[in-house]
C-alpha cells in the first residue's frame, strides 16, 4: 500500500480527521439562541424539561441534569452515603472520575479487573476485593457496552452495597431491552463534546429512589431545601425563605445548555444507528487481520458505542504501540488512547498504589488505541480510517 507517511510516504488522506467530533446543526443553533434570547438562561424551564425527558427516555422515575459527568459521579457518592473510612470499587480502564469521586468524599478506590475480551469490569474481580469497609461499586460502561449489570447487581445485593452506573458513554444503549438510566441505584451520564450527544459540557444524576433523590439534589444545589416538607424550622416567612441543611456544591446546569442537549436527544437513534454501521464496517474490515484484536461485547448489551478500540497483538509487529500511534497521525488519522490504568498516575502513586493491581487491565492498555467514531463520519471517512490501520499493519507486520 506504499511507503508510511511517516517515513516520507503519501498519507492515506491530507486532511486529518480525529477519534471524535460533536454535530450540531442548525436545529442545535436555534434551540441555544431561542433560550439565550428569552428571559430565563439559567435554573429555568428548559432544565425542567430535560430532566423530564431524560427519566421518559431512561425509564426511570428522577433525572437531575448537572454541569458535567464528574459532578455527577460526586453528587451520586454523596446521595449513597460514601464517606471516611469506606471503600469503593471501581475500574481502572477509565477517565479518573470514576475514582476521583470516592477520593472527593474521603472514601478509598479499589481497583477490580476487567474482563480481557470485553474491556469492562470483572465481577468475579469485584466479589474478590469486598471488605467490611466497602461501600458501593462503581460500574463504568466502557466504550458504552453495558457492563454485567445482573451479575453486579447480585454482588450489591449479596453484600448490601450501592451500584452507581458510571454511564458517561452509554447513554443510548439498552441492557436487555431496556434503557440504561434506571437499572441501578444511581447511574450518570456525560455530555461532553465527544459523547454521542452534547450539551457542551453537563451530564445528568438518574435513580428510581425518592430518599436519594432528594439527597442528589441537596448535594448538587448548595445543600439548600426549599420544600416545607424537608425544613428543619420552616417558619412560613414567605416564598422567598429556604434552609441550608447540609454542605452542597453549585453543580447546577444553564438553561441553554438543557436547550442545546433536548434538541441533541431528538437525534440519539440516528447517531445511534450511524455509529453501529461504522462499527460494523471495522469489525468485518478487521476480523481477517490477527494483528488487530476488537473488543468482544455481551448479548445482553445493545451498545450505543461511544468509542471504537482496536488492540495490537504486539507479539505479531514489528512496532511498538507508540509507533503504530504516530503513524497514524501521520497518515492523517488522529488516534487516542481511552484510558492510562487510574492508579499510574502520580497521584495514585502517591496514595501508596502501585503498578500491577490489575494485570489484564494493564496488558489490554499496552496495545490499545481508539480510532476515529462519530456519526459525522462520511463513508470515505471510514475506509481512509480502515486504510490506514492495513497500511501500517502491513508495513510492521512481522
Amino acid at each position: 500500500m506504499g511507503e508510511l507517511a511517516i517515513n516520507g510516504g503519501e498519507p492515506v488522506r491530507k486532511e486529518k480527521i480525529y477519534y471524535g467530533c460533536q454535530w450540531i446543526d442548525a436545529q442545535d443553533v436555534e434551540a441555544v439562541v431561542h433560550t439565550l434570547v428569552g428571559d430565563l438562561i439559567t435554573c429555568g424551564p428548559k432544565v425542567k424539561e430535560l430532566d423530564r425527558l431524560l427519566e421518559k427516555m431512561c425509564e426511570t422515575k428522577h433525572a437531575v441534569a448537572v454541569s458535567n459527568g464528574t459532578a455527577a459521579l460526586h453528587c451520586a457518592c454523596i446521595a449513597a452515603g460514601i464517606g471516611p473510612g469506606d471503600e469503593v470499587i471501581t475500574t481502572p480502564l477509565t477517565f479518573a472520575a470514576s475514582a476521583n469521586c470516592a477520593l472527593y468524599c474521603g472514601a478509598k478506590p479499589v481497583f477490580a479487573d476487567v474482563e480481557p475480551d470485553t474491556y469492562n469490569i470483572d465481577p468475579k474481580s469485584i466479589e474478590r476485593l469486598i471488605t467490611d469497609r466497602t461501600k458501593a461499586i462503581v460500574a463504568v460502561d466502557y466504550t458504552g457496552q453495558a457492563v454485567r449489570i445482573r451479575e453486579i447487581r447480585e454482588i450489591c445485593d449479596k453484600y448490601n452495597l450501592i451500584l452507581i452506573e458510571d454511564a458517561a458513554h452509554s447513554i443510548g444503549t439498552k441492557y436487555d431491552g431496556k434503557p440504561i438510566g434506571g437499572l441501578a441505584d444511581i447511574t450518570t451520564f456525560s455530555f461532553h463534546p465527544v459523547k454521542t450527544v452534547t450539551a457542551g459540557e453537563g451530564g445528568a444524576i438518574l435513580t428510581n429512589d425518592d430518599e436519594l433523590y432528594h439527597k442528589i439534589m441537596l448535594a448538587c444545589n448548595h445543600g439548600i431545601e426549599r420544600d416545607e416538607e424537608f425544613m428543619e424550622e420552616a417558619p412560613h416567612e414567605g416564598m422567598w425563605y429556604y434552609e441550608q441543611v447540609s454542605l452542597g456544591y453549585n453543580y447546577r446546569i444553564t438553561d441553554f445548555q438543557a436547550a442545546l442537549l433536548i434538541s441533541q436527544l431528538g437525534k440519539l437513534e440516528k447517531f445511534k444507528k450511524r455509529r453501529a454501521e461504522i462499527v460494523e464496517a471495522y469489525n468485518e474490515a478487521f476480523a481477517n487481520i490477527p494483528e488487530i484484536i476488537v473488543q468482544k461485547e455481551i448479548p445482553e448489551s445493545d451498545t450505543c458505542r461511544h468509542l471504537y478500540i482496536i488492540q495490537l497483538d504486539l507479539d505479531k509487529l514489528n512496532c511498538t504501540r507508540r509507533e503504530f500511534f504516530d503513524a497514524m497521525s501521520a497518515e492523517g488519522i488522529q488516534p487516542q488512547i481511552h484510558y492510562v490504568p487510574v492508579y499510574w498516575f502520580p497521584y495514585y502513586k502517591r496514595l501508596g498504589y502501585t503498578k500491577g493491581l490489575c494485570p489484564n487491565a494493564e496488558q489490554i492498555y499496552a496495545g490499545m488505541m481508539s480510532i476515529p467514531l462519530y456519526p459525522k463520519m462520511t463513508d470515505e471517512d471510514v475506509q481512509d480510517t480502515i486504510a490506514a490501520v492495513t497500511k501500517i499493519v502491513e508495513a510492521y507486520r512481522k
